[in-house]
């Protein structure tokens, strides 16, 4: 998830700074850069330009997913970011200014937020609008890139999947001009039984290198395991159990499921060195943990159906994921989302309470209004309405009884 957003903000970032490479490197400016402000609404207090719609999606997503009512603000904001088109950008500072071809749409930050406005309900009209504009920017590939109009790459292709799968959509009917599919454009990805070396079988590139080598890429790998399985971001805990496999080879015929069920192999085989991803981040000379690549591996081996598989990446996460996902809306709803998928209680995951650091990143959630309201009697409320069938049960009694009364008195008269 790190490295997915990390290559989003590069992304738009090359788009948008293409001759302005001299003023980037000159000398920082010594004055210290203003606070970012942070609208009412969305979830975290860090500067949102290249990730609000993201982490509010996620936000979302893993607070419906265990049963607290966002708040009606929180769902509000998400909705007010999408443009017109049904696009979303990463970020829009003014909601309330019309998008225009200045605007940098990303297919990722619609992706999730088709997802979350899935979810929590009641936005239909946004979710068709979103789906509409993803199918609009698909590449003649079949694929989807980051920045519309760019060349496809694994993790925008899976991730545009997913979000179309969970609106309803058949990725092999969500054909390009030329006609073809989304699987189409994602298997294109897939490192088949050629690949050198023979360890990267089954996993997934986020684009050919400038030699036109395609290098495995885990991020790419975990999200392509969910779009091959027909999967959103949410997985539902599987009752079956079984260990992940290599990439089959020789190859069938091209198979979205198989070829997540390969990916998902890859998966499991690379947890296995250390127990959790690695990655080499800029200025380091070693590969240091990557805990937000090895939460979507864990989901994705979930979803495959390989909960053995990713036992020990579980395991590590519950001891080494507090630090990273402090304060950060889109790591803690990542580890409820691994948390849910593999039947993990959320509030007791390696001693913290996921839910609960969440909610705390985020707007006040309908649940816990709810939940804080005093017990008092209103009108139409329970309590009150207990009042008036204690209230009318007397009156009935006392008018049994008046009838009872009445009836002697007239036989008495008889």
């Amino acid at each position: 998830m790190n490295v997915r957003r990390s290559a989003a903000a590069l992304a738009a970032s090359a788009v948008l700074c293409v001759g302005a490479a001299p003023a980037a490197l000159a000398a920082p400016s010594p004055s210290t850069p203003p606070a970012p402000v942070i609208p009412s609404g969305l979830f975290g207090k860090k500067d949102p330009t290249y990730d609000g719609v993201w982490r509010q999606s996620f936000a979302l997503l893993a607070q419906q997913t265990v049963g607290v009512k966002p708040a009606k603000e929180a769902v509000d904001w998400l909705a007010g970011q999408q443009c017109a088109n049904g696009g979303f950008a990463s970020f829009r500072a003014d909601a309330a200014a019309a998008c225009d071809d200045k605007t940098m749409f990303d297919t990722n930050a619609t992706a999730v937020a088709v997802q979350a406005l899935k979810a929590v309900g009641g936005r239909d009209a946004a979710v068709k609008k979103g789906v509409d504009w993803l199918k609009s920017v698909q590449n003649e590939d079949g694929g989807w890139a980051f920045v519309p109009g760019t060349p496809s790459e694994g993790n925008s292709t899976s991730i545009v999947i997913s979000a179309l799968v969970v609106a309803g959509e058949k990725p092999a009917e969500v054909k390009s001009k030329v006609g073809k599919s989304a699987y189409e454009g994602l298997l294109a990805f897939q490192l088949g039984c050629a690949a050198e070396p023979a360890a990267d079988r089954g996993a997934f590139g986020y684009q050919p290198a400038p030699d036109g080598k395609l290098p495995a890429n885990a991020d790419a790998t975990a999200a392509a395991v969910l779009a091959g399985l027909g999967q959103g971001s949410v997985v539902s805990p599987s009752a079956a159990d079984t260990p992940a496999t290599a990439l089959a080879c020789p190859a069938g015929a091209a198979d979205p499921v198989a070829a997540a069920q390969g990916a998902a192999g890859y998966l499991a085989e690379t947890l296995k060195k250390d127990g959790h991803l690695t990655a080499v981040t800029p200025g380091a000379d070693q590969p240091t943990a990557d805990t937000g690549n090895t939460a979507d591996a864990v989901i994705a081996l979930a979803a495959a159906g390989h909960k053995q598989s990713a036992a020990a990446a579980l395991e590590w996460l519950k001891t080494n994921s507090a630090e990273w996902a402090k304060d950060s809306p889109a790591a803690l709803g990542t580890l409820v989302l691994a948390a849910h998928a593999t039947g993990t209680d959320p509030k007791s995951f390696g001693g913290t309470d996921l839910v609960t650091a969440l909610n705390a990143t985020g707007p006040v959630s309908r649940t816990s209004e709810e939940a804080a309201e005093p017990k008092k009697t209103k009108s139409g409320s329970k309590d009150d309405s207990n009042i008036w069938w204690i209230v009318g049960a007397g009156l009935a009694a006392g008018m049994g009884i008046g009838v009872l009364l009445s009836g002697r008195r007239k036989k008495n008269q008889l």
